[in-house]
């Protein structure tokens, strides 16, 4: 199972959210770069980088910070934030980005994702982001009435093999991961996931590793890895059951 450190961008720093509201937000570098390069040199083989920006404006923010980090630091970088059109995503993938999330334009424009999927295959992954046991879009602003398996499933029909599962009341809170929740989200993936929001502290993530769910591909971890709750390499033993 990989870990993925985050780095959320939001003009020009890299920060994290509280339940994905922006009014409260913490600043924990002044250069995206700067936090991206800690976790590489501690370890990480992954990056996940959101662009809080795009993700509220609709169109991507910081590809030029996406640029630096992929060219300076050498480790595959998944980013998402903002991506709802075909040169988006272009655009996105142009500036290093191994992997790219759709998130609101997979719920409001399904020719899109199906366009995406067509052209990247598995470089494109959905993001589902949950409120409430609810889908939330538009940078988590906007709340739907449709659940989240229920979502996985209309996607998969249209070909997504690749998700990000995000439970927003969670991210930033640093009090655990609902299990039964991951169980839920493995059983209606078909594919592969990876899943964020609540991870904690170690024994989260040694709890996903005994859990053994073959479609659960890897776990973000943002502020515990800020607030030095843990280390990354830390965190890789427990993921690789070696601690």
């Amino acid at each position: 199972m990989i870990l993925l450190p985050a780095v959320d961008i939001r003009d020009g720093r890299a920060v994290r959210l509280r339940q994905g509201r922006f009014e409260d937000e913490t600043v924990y570098a002044d250069e995206p770069l700067q936090a991206a390069r800690s976790f590489v040199e501690a370890g990480a083989r992954w990056l996940h980088v959101v662009d809080l920006d795009g993700a509220r404006e609709g169109a991507p923010a910081n590809l030029g910070h996406l640029e630096q980090i992929a060219d300076e630091l050498g480790v595959p970088v998944q980013f998402g934030g903002g991506l709802r059109s075909a040169e988006s995503i272009g655009a996105a993938l142009e500036a290093g980005a191994s992997r790219v999330l759709v998130g609101t334009a997979a719920f409001t424009d399904p020719q899109l994702l199906e366009a995406a999927l067509a052209q990247w295959g598995e470089r494109v992954a959905v993001a589902v982001d949950v409120r409430g046991g609810r889908v939330s879009v538009s940078g988590w602003t906007e709340q739907t009435e449709i659940g989240a398996e229920q979502l996985i499933e209309r996607l998969q029909e249209q070909g997504a093999a690749r998700f990000v599962y995000t439970n927003a009341d969670r991210d930033g809170m640093l009090e655990g991961l609902d299990l039964d929740e991951v169980r839920r989200v493995a059983a209606a993936v078909r594919g592969q996931f990876v899943i964020s929001g609540g991870v904690g502290s170690l024994d989260d993530l040694r709890a996903l590793r005994a859990a053994r769910l073959p479609s659960l591909e890897g776990v973000i971890s943002g502020k515990a890895l800020y607030e030095r709750r843990f280390t990354v390499q830390e965190a890789l033993r427990a993921l690789d059951g070696g601690d």
